[in-house]
């Protein structure tokens, strides 16, 4: 018997001005891609990516027709693969999916069974996608701050696009880790939401916006930066010896006009972070991390959970930096 199931599919348009479509299909087993492992999909989640995928914007898409979605968590239905076996809680983040392979926006998937992680016993489903693509790459930054010797005690660490989905879980966990939080967003209105996860200071944006000196007053132990371009060139020039920065976003552009002062004058360290191509070894430990270290109750603070339905008018929503904490999205509603 053929299985049937739903999925978002963007097809390309041959209409002017419309380069690509965006619908709910109905598909088959057979419609699915190459792949050693079938899972059956409980949630998927709203990523930049996503909403790049969504709305066309930067072409990400590098073939047609694509189901988007960069992350999701389900059951293994079927499995070629020694690795899992039916029924196996699985995660799948990052690895070009949602791009140039087949993603999470769907009842069902098939993938490479290398692109698989266990889902912690700690979390269930829902709560493997309210962390996500952008929880894992939260708590990426968090590690590499620990790695860089950064602990509570060196002083406060500032957080870039902090109402976002990367920004909301790593105030979260920073805070519920001891350390002291500086949020910086555009929107006044999200002070006492980022509050609630821990922050007890903000800035505006535009605060880290203005032209940069390559060396400014010592302020931030460490920092998680999502954003880029100016502000991630005045959160270095800001940061204090030895000092580490981390920079996982490109919401503000990608370019760094910034000099090597920072760099050999205090030895502060600009560290990149990868969610997209870590190996299993890498996901196992922060996905254990982010089962002890984000408390649950969080989650429900920052997590909405919306249908399928839904989804494709939410990526210019998250473009224009309108969204708050974790969009889930379930493609079972």
């Amino acid at each position: 018997m053929t299985n049937q199931f739903n999925a978002l599919v963007i097809r390309e348009s041959a209409t002017e001005g419309q380069p690509q479509t965006v619908a709910i299909e109905a598909l088959s087993d057979e419609d699915l891609p190459d792949g050693d492992v079938i899972v059956d999909i409980d949630y998927s989640s709203l990523n930049y990516k996503d909403g790049m995928a969504l709305t066309g914007a930067g072409r990400i898409i590098r073939n047609f027709p694509m189901v988007p979605g960069i992350d999701f968590s389900g059951t293994v239905a079927i499995s070629s693969s020694p690795d899992f076996q039916p029924g196996d809680a699985v995660i799948l983040t990052g690895w070009g999916v949602g791009e140039r392979f087949w993603g999470g926006y769907a009842q069902r998937q098939r993938v490479r069974s290398e692109w698989l992680v266990e889902r912690p016993r700690a979390l269930s489903s829902l709560q493997a996608m309210a962390i996500g693509t952008a929880g894992l790459t939260a708590m990426m930054c968090v590690v590499a701050l620990e790695d860089g010797g950064v602990t509570p005690d060196r002083g406060p660490i500032v957080v870039t696009g902090a109402a976002g989905g990367v920004g909301s879980v790593a105030v979260a966990i920073l805070a519920n880790l001891g350390y002291t939080v500086t949020a910086v967003t555009g929107r006044p209105d999200q002070h006492e939401y980022l509050r609630s996860l821990g922050a007890t200071s903000f800035l505006d944006r535009d605060a880290l916006t203005g032209p940069s000196k390559p060396l400014q007053t010592e302020t931030w132990a460490g920092a998680v930066d999502t954003v880029g371009s100016t502000m991630l060139v005045n959160v270095i020039a800001q940061t204090k010896y030895q000092g580490v920065v981390t920079a996982c976003g490109l919401a503000g552009g990608t370019d760094l006009a910034t000099t090597v002062m920072p760099f050999i004058l205090r030895g502060v360290r600009l560290q990149g972070i990868d969610s997209v191509m870590a190996d299993r070894a890498t996901r196992d430990r922060v996905w254990a991390r982010l089962a002890t270290d984000l408390p649950a109750g969080v989650l429900d603070t920052i997590t909405q959970v919306v249908p399928m339905s839904a989804i494709a008018d939410l990526g210019p929503t998250i473009l224009a930096g309108q969204t708050r904490g974790r969009i889930v999205v379930d493609p079972n509603a």
